[in-house]
């Protein structure tokens, strides 16, 4: 009897959303709702499946950057994704459109939080919310940061990009409601340390990502170091440790500090 084939996996994004602190920059962490089918209860970064409307060229009059299909399409999944879990739009007015131009503050981001809802259940288009109010999702202010697949041995299966940014300043961020049931700023070694302590569920790609960014000791050093970093493709495959005990391994030149996972570990 042949094995059943993988599932495919399908386009997801998630972002880092960053912010100055000492000694070490925070990022933004949603936790999942308890009935979420995936992750539940666990801290995470915002984020989610693409959707079909992400990819509609419609979008290319109303972003800013130039990234091409997979990579445009996952840039606005991750930006739709922190509007809707956090409340943070990284957008720009589109009468000052451009890299570098400043983006949206805290009115903007108000006067748009009432329909997150409404783009989250698709009973609103984002897009239509963009060209509305005429603003531009900022996709270059985004930092390609890690790129995992789900192992193959998973029914449900995820094509993932990690991206990093900057938080947009004055904004607030509150989370949903539905999805998540919090919305906190932690340096990295804090959220690590959370975990370690038994006070929070931080499943495998996240840890490692957060390992990752534990080697920035400020935002824009983040976006500079990381900006200027190759992204390898991660999927993690199965074996044993050396202590015979069932693990993941991922590559080492995917630059997370360690090659090895033990199953036990992996909270998925």
């Amino acid at each position: 009897m042949s094995e059943a084939a993988p599932a495919e996996p399908r386009l997801s994004a998630t972002i880092l959303l960053l912010r100055d602190a000492a000694p070490k920059p925070e990022v933004l962490m949603v936790k999942r709702h308890y009935e979420i089918d995936f992750a539940a209860g666990a801290l995470v970064f915002p984020g989610g499946k693409a959707a079909a409307a992400d990819a509609s060229a419609d979008w290319d009059d109303w972003t800013d950057g130039d990234f091409g299909p997979v990579q445009q399409d996952a840039r606005i999944a991750a930006i739709r994704e922190a509007y809707e879990e956090s409340g943070l739009l990284i957008a720009r007015r589109r009468a000052v459109r451009g890299p570098g131009a400043p983006l949206v503050g805290a009115d903007i981001a108000e006067l748009l939080s009432p329909h997150r809802g409404a783009v989250d259940r698709g009973e609103m288009s984002f897009l239509g919310l963009m060209k509305e109010h005429d603003l531009v999702l900022a996709l270059d202010s985004l930092v390609h940061f890690g790129h995992w697949i789900t192992p193959v041995m998973m029914p449900k299966r995820f094509d993932t990009h990690f991206y990093l940014a900057p938080a947009p300043l004055w904004q607030i961020a509150a989370h949903d409601g539905r999805e998540t049931t919090d919305a906190v700023w932690l340096s990295a070694d804090e959220a690590l340390a959370q975990e370690l302590d038994g006070k929070a569920t931080i499943i495998f790609p996240t840890r490692m990502n957060l390992k990752k960014l534990m080697r920035a000791t400020s935002v824009q050093q983040a976006v500079s170091m990381f900006g200027s970093e190759p992204v390898v493709s991660v999927l993690p495959k199965t074996g044993k440790s050396p202590d015979g005990e069932p693990c993941l391994y991922i590559p080492e030149e995917a630059g997370y500090g360690q090659t090895m996972e033990l199953l036990s570990r992996v909270n998925v």
